[in-house]
């Protein structure tokens, strides 16, 4: 318990910097939330936990996969953000991801990549 605990107090600590920094400098913000900190993280929990060293390179794998389609939203929020306010722009970013997630998923299946269950 006192583990899963440690985890989740040192994962927190990487969202508030990124706030926090965000709050201070917009490009220095920016580039710590773009860091693969999250993944790092991930991958060292892994590894700590003694998970085989294929589902650690899977994570790996599969993350670079899954941040490609997402970087549409980091265009469109900023965009629509004047014209939509917030919350309508937030929902619009996660319509858009979801669309290009699918769509991947769709051109990547002939390559033999299975990104959707």
């Amino acid at each position: 318990m006192a583990w899963l605990i440690t985890k989740y107090l040192l994962t927190a600590t990487v969202v508030v910097i990124v706030s926090e920094a965000a709050k201070r400098s917009d490009k220095l913000g920016g580039f710590i939330a773009a860091l693969p900190l999250v993944t790092f993280l991930a991958l060292i929990w892994l590894y700590v936990e003694k998970q085989p060293q294929a589902k650690i390179s899977n994570h790996a794998w599969y993350t670079f996969w899954y941040v490609l389609p997402t970087l549409p939203m980091f265009l469109a929020f900023p965009l629509l953000l004047p014209r939509l306010g917030f919350w309508l722009s937030m929902l619009a970013s996660i319509g858009i991801t979801v669309v290009c997630f699918g769509l991947f998923a769709v051109v990547l299946r002939p390559f033999g990549i299975q990104l959707l269950p």
